[in-house]
């Protein structure tokens, strides 16, 4: 009858032991040496390419495995960032904060070492910094954190492959529209859509501290100032689209009517 009871007395023992043997710091660090690691060798794989050829495959690496792990955490392990909000971080939870963590300060180095990035994007990793770094020291609000890690991060591959696409010119073709189009619609349905219901859940619960809840205010200010871009973006290439159809479209009415085109 006791066995529940000795079960948990374990857990926390086991958990106790891993915060002594792992403290944070050592774990965020281990996270940053491993994705300069990666980069380095991705400098060395591809020398041909430059270095930010090379940022965006570890980019790229992190969107995938941040998506994939955030999405495990928030969806099946739990606890459901919506309806506990403020929680208690879980094991799971601490270790995917720490992994990312570790890739937004190897990265906001970066952008700022070569300058590649505007004020708005080094702001974005900053909170995110800020936001992460204040959950793993309080020991709650991972499962908001969480959710936002994945909100910012399932839109990151798509973003990665728009960039690529450019580089080996394939950008101006139907992979290309195909990725812009899910790039967009996922932007505007779980970064503003599930961002807006994430944001009411934290603001309306008592649990979150008061600067956990604006450091989520800030991000999904961020994400409508992005949103502001993507729209304007998305306008002029489906006008440019549009007026590409109108113009092969007379064409084509101009033949029917006309016949072919003497050769001269």
């Amino acid at each position: 009858m006791c066995f529940p009871e000795c079960s948990g007395i374990t857990r926390h023992i086991l958990n106790f032991m891993e915060r002594m043997l792992f403290p944070l710091p050592l774990r965020v660090a281990c996270s940053l040496l491993a994705w300069f690691s990666l980069y380095t060798w991705f400098c060395h794989r591809y020398k041909h390419r430059n270095y930010e050829w090379s940022c965006r495959l570890v980019t790229l690496t992190h969107g995938i495995l941040a998506t994939c792990l955030s999405a495990y955490v928030g969806f099946i392990d739990g606890p459901w960032p919506m309806s506990h909000p403020g929680s208690p971080n879980t094991t799971l939870q601490v270790h995917v904060l720490c992994l990312s963590l570790g890739y937004f300060l190897f990265d906001l180095c970066w952008c700022v070492y070569f300058q590649t990035e505007g004020a708005l994007m080094l702001a974005h990793h900053l909170v995110s910094i800020l936001g992460i770094t204040a959950s793993l020291a309080l020991g709650e609000s991972a499962a908001e954190v969480n959710a936002v890690i994945f909100g910012s991060e399932i839109t990151n591959p798509l973003l990665q492959a728009r960039w690529f696409l450019k580089e080996i010119g394939c950008y101006h073709s139907f992979t290309g529209d195909v990725v812009d189009f899910f790039f967009v619609v996922l932007f505007t349905g779980v970064r503003i859509g599930v961002g807006a219901w994430l944001m009411y859940c934290e603001l309306a619960s008592p649990k979150p501290r008061w600067y956990i809840k604006l450091g989520g205010v800030i991000m999904y200010t961020v994400s409508w100032v992005f949103m502001v871009s993507i729209c304007r973006f998305a306008r002029r290439k489906s006008m440019k689209k549009y007026h590409a159809w109108r113009s092969r479209r007379s064409d084509e009415l101009y033949l029917k009517t006309n016949g072919h085109l003497k050769t001269h």
